[in-house]
């Protein structure tokens, strides 16, 4: 990391920063504070906005996993953000639906391009639609007339918003080189660490 990482267990003098803290260790859970977090933390304030808005992307949205999960990997290769890759896969990998060739699509279909192994239409609309928002930002009206086939307004608002936050959460690892992964060709062997 560019930065170094906040101590683990982190000490805050104030006692906004520390209910911060315990806000951050509650949506972890029993897994505790990660590589993101720690480098998050050096600003207490961003780290809780971070956490409310991330929380309910990935907890509140009426989205299946392998939905978001499908556009969560793809926003990690498109920015080449292994860490990002390493923690939503094996997320991926375990809704019930996906199979390793849709995981592997995911992985190498070049941009814009959907290869064969992606599982559904749907799915593939979701590729190709956050190809779009992630590489160019402008989608073509095509790709978004494609997604509103099979997803309700509700639903391209929750895609949209998780390819948008997931896009900043790959930047903001890859700028500061969260959990050391810049440089990394692909995801490594066997997924996560």
């Amino acid at each position: 990391m560019r930065l170094d990482y906040i101590p683990d267990p982190p000490v805050f003098s104030s006692a906004d920063d520390q209910a911060v803290l315990e806000r951050v260790k509650q949506r972890r859970g029993e897994k505790g504070l990660i590589a993101l977090d720690r480098a998050l933390l050096h600003a207490p304030p961003v780290a809780d906005g971070w956490n409310s808005f991330l929380g309910a992307i990935r907890t509140n949205t009426s989205l299946s996993t392998a939905v978001r999960e499908t556009a969560i990997c793809r926003v990690a290769v498109l920015n080449t953000a292994w860490y990002e890759w390493e923690a939503h896969s094996p997320i991926l990998k375990s809704a019930s639906d996906i199979t390793e060739d849709h995981i592997a699509a995911v992985l190498k279909s070049p941009p814009h391009e959907v290869n064969d192994g992606i599982q559904t239409p749907a799915l593939a609309a979701v590729l190709k639609y956050t190809d779009a928002m992630t590489t160019t930002v402008t989608v073509p009206d095509g790709v978004f007339v494609e997604l509103k086939k099979y997803f309700n307004e509700r639903e391209v608002v929750e895609i949209t918003a998780t390819i948008g936050a997931y896009n900043c959460v790959s930047r903001f690892l890859v700028a500061l080189d969260v959990g050391e992964r810049n440089g990394q060709e692909g995801p490594k062997e066997g997924g996560k660490e």
